[in-house]
């Protein structure tokens, strides 16, 4: 990001009365890890979303196509809002509630499938969640895990043409889920209950294309890509730190 883009963001976050921040977690506050449970914020980005969460009219999510399980062990020391599983769950104020409805029937075709190429790619394992069927392969071998990968996607796009269901293609994650669900869906429900003078959404993963896709013609949004790569993102910020540095400025 510029230096005069971040002057200006800084400048309208200040003078907004009402303020949306949207961060996305995994690449975005934290380095990706092996094992997903490592994947804890440091002391000093704690501070710095304390100090975020205490500003004046100022709504901050974390935005994560975690499990809300998952994603809640790693937040629970904090007070924040969290959108889970890329828009399906949603805890505000401590309560989380479902934000889709969680018919199941496409499932167990689906495990099978997963299964199948879990089987022929060592290291790559499936993970259940309460809205979505996940298979990782981050732990596999680098060529093997995406040609896994790149064929499963043809696999999937045959099977659920008959189902209201998307595939995320993600870093080294593909997940099966309902159409319903998605950043840009859960960005778009928050916007429809608030007016925000200001909305900031960081997100470094293709799943939160949509997210940025959606706030892309609104002109209090500034969106911000971590890392390289086409983006719908209005800006870019190189990696983890830069976020941390933004934020740091915004929590002043």
């Amino acid at each position: 990001m510029y230096d005069f883009e971040k002057q200006e963001l800084i400048e309208k976050f200040s003078k907004a009365n009402s303020k949306l921040i949207l961060i996305d977690y995994d690449g975005t506050l934290v380095d990706y890890e092996l094992i997903p449970e490592d994947a804890v914020l440091p002391d000093h980005m704690d501070d710095i979303l304390n100090r975020l969460l205490q500003k004046p009219q100022t709504d901050v999510f974390i935005i994560s196509g975690r499990g809300h399980k998952d994603i809640d062990r790693l937040l629970d020391h904090l007070p924040i809002d969290i959108i889970a599983e890329h828009g399906a769950m949603m805890k505000e104020n401590g309560f989380w509630k479902n934000q889709i409805s969680n018919g199941d029937s496409w499932r167990k075709p689906i495990r099978k499938i997963l299964d199948q190429i879990t089987f022929k790619c060592p290291g790559s394992y499936v993970e259940v969640k309460e809205f979505s069927l996940a298979w990782h392969y981050r732990n596999a071998e680098y060529r093997s895990g995406f040609r896994s990968s790149r064929e499963l996607i043809r696999t999937l796009k045959t099977a659920i043409v008959s189902d209201n269901l998307k595939i995320l293609d993600g870093n080294k994650i593909v997940e099966v889920m309902a159409s319903a669900a998605g950043k840009g869906n859960a960005a778009r429900k928050l916007c429809d209950q608030n007016s925000f003078e200001f909305i900031l959404a960081i997100g470094d993963d293709t799943t939160d294309e949509e997210m940025f896709e959606y706030l892309l013609e609104n002109a209090n949004a500034f969106t911000v890509k971590v890392g390289d790569g086409a983006t719908y993102a209005k800006n870019k910020l190189k990696g983890i730190n830069d976020v941390l540095d933004l934020l740091k400025q915004l929590s002043l």
